[in-house]
């Protein structure tokens, strides 16, 4: 499987499963999404918004359900394999992509898996095992959470160094050094992580320099 990022909004995602892996996914989804999800009963969870549907279609009306909602994506959560296999099988008739969250292993054609993934916006970085080690997904996602804090802050600095350092003509390779000074600056880091000082002063002291340095060399 080739991981890509997907973009969710305005689109629609079908959620067959109210347990707790149907919460989980609906919430991911609903960052985004409009999100439905179609369970007779609902997990005492958060469903991050989603409209709840309480009815117990079984396989012969998942088909219906899909045709009806339309969406971008379903997501087979139920605790039902024949419910599962329906979903899947709907979805893939109508060229939809669908994630089967009860099935680990190999994955049929058309079919997504939801990876372990850590959040800095913009930054978004996700881990994925192929189902064969779930433990290890989570594991990996919280050693990410300490690696890639201050990575959102870090982000907001080099986009808004590069867009000023273009309006001022600097030139396009002296631009590059500037920004991967920035990166590569455990201080920057630092100050970035702890708070001592705001993408905005990075970048104001960053500009300063450089004002300083074309100062030098006139």
């Amino acid at each position: 499987m080739i991981p890509l990022l997907h973009d969710f909004t305005d689109a629609r995602v079908l959620v067959f499963g109210g347990g707790p892996v149907g919460a989980r996914k609906a919430r991911r989804f609903a960052r985004e999404a409009e999100v439905i999800v179609v369970s007779p009963d609902f997990a005492d969870e958060s469903f991050g918004g989603a409209e709840l549907v309480r009815t117990a279609p079984g396989p012969a009306a998942v088909p219906a359900w899909v045709e009806r909602v339309a969406p971008a994506l379903v997501v087979a959560a139920t605790n039902d394999r024949a419910i599962n296999e329906a979903v899947v099988e709907a979805a893939r008739e109508r060229g939809i992509l669908v994630n089967r969250a009860d099935r680990s292993g190999e994955r049929d054609p058309g079919s997504v898996v939801v990876p372990a993934t850590v959040r800095e916006d913009p930054v978004v970085v996700s881990v994925a095992t192929g189902g064969t080690a779930p433990a290890l997904s989570k594991y990996l996602r919280q050693e990410l959470d300490q690696t890639l804090l201050g990575a959102g802050e870090m982000a907001q600095v080099c986009a808004a160094l590069r867009t000023e350092l273009k309006a001022r003509d600097v030139a396009p390779a002296r631009r590059r050094e500037i920004v991967t000074d920035v990166v590569n600056s455990s201080d920057v880091w630092t100050a970035l992580r702890t708070g001592a000082s705001k993408p905005s002063q990075v970048i104001e002291d960053v500009l300063g320099e450089q004002l300083s340095a074309e100062g030098d060399q006139s």
